[in-house]
């Protein structure tokens, strides 16, 4: 038998949701985070970054797309998946689904939604948290919702009992991880930057949770014309180290 962990043995929720989140949002979680420059890449190609620019960018994006909608989507799924509520969470799926305009962006979140649901299945198997992640991947293997990652990834942490605010920071700080390993590989920043940069926009996250946790589910969407031609304009380029 395993040695039960200290928050087993102590029965500090806290420190339960504190684990679960930092294993969820690593880096090294292989939900297919490593995969994505976010629409980095395409802003590199046409010259509209550098390394001085490349954290505004990020932040910009936290704030006009990523805030607006996979965190808000986030945050409503993870409200309704703990009351119980799994149609409103399989429609908030679907609303999300259809307000990513560009297709890669949608395939990109699906392929990345069905991969962590797949694996969150067998993660929290055998918890208390199991039956909750289960029944929801395997509603994503059949295919009857989309499966973007915000929200398989809000009913993880619902399952779990984290609770909302930290959930959507969680997500929107593996958003910035993502980004900054993807402006390492593109050159465009070392390790020491990045840490600088991902310092400089925790301010950013925790005001894009706050307006996550406040907003409502018409408003679910982001609004970035530029980040949409970019993303569109990487569906065709003739060289690609990012599915985005």
């Amino acid at each position: 038998m395993g040695t039960p962990g200290v928050a087993a043995r102590t029965g500090d929720a806290a420190l339960t949701h504190l684990l679960v989140s930092l294993q969820l949002s690593d880096s090294a979680f292989p939900s297919g985070f490593y995969t994505m420059s976010h629409g980095l890449e395409s802003f590199s190609q046409a010259g509209l970054v550098d390394a001085r620019s490349v954290g505004e960018l990020l932040e910009d994006l936290l704030v006009s797309v990523v805030g607006p909608g996979d965190a808000t989507a986030l945050a409503r799924a993870h409200e309704a998946a703990r009351a119980g509520d799994w149609e409103t969470v399989a429609d908030l799926d679907r609303l999300l689904h259809a307000t990513k305009l560009n297709a890669e962006l949608r395939l990109a979140s699906v392929r990345s939604g069905r991969q962590l649901a797949d694996i969150a299945a067998e993660t929290f198997a055998g918890t208390t948290a199991g039956p909750e992640v289960a029944a929801w991947a395997a509603r994503v293997k059949a295919k009857e919702v989309p499966g973007c990652q915000p929200v398989v990834t809000a009913v993880c942490y619902a399952a779990v009992g984290v609770p909302t605010a930290a959930a959507v920071a969680s997500d929107l700080f593996a958003f910035a991880v993502s980004y900054a390993g993807a402006a390492l590989r593109l050159r465009l920043t070392d390790h020491r930057s990045n840490q600088v940069m991902l310092r400089r926009a925790q301010p950013v996250i925790e005001a894009v949770v706050a307006d996550a946790m406040a907003r409502p589910v018409a408003d679910i969407g982001g609004f970035a014309p530029m980040g949409d031609v970019m993303s569109a304009a990487h569906e065709r380029a003739e060289a690609r180290l990012f599915t985005t």
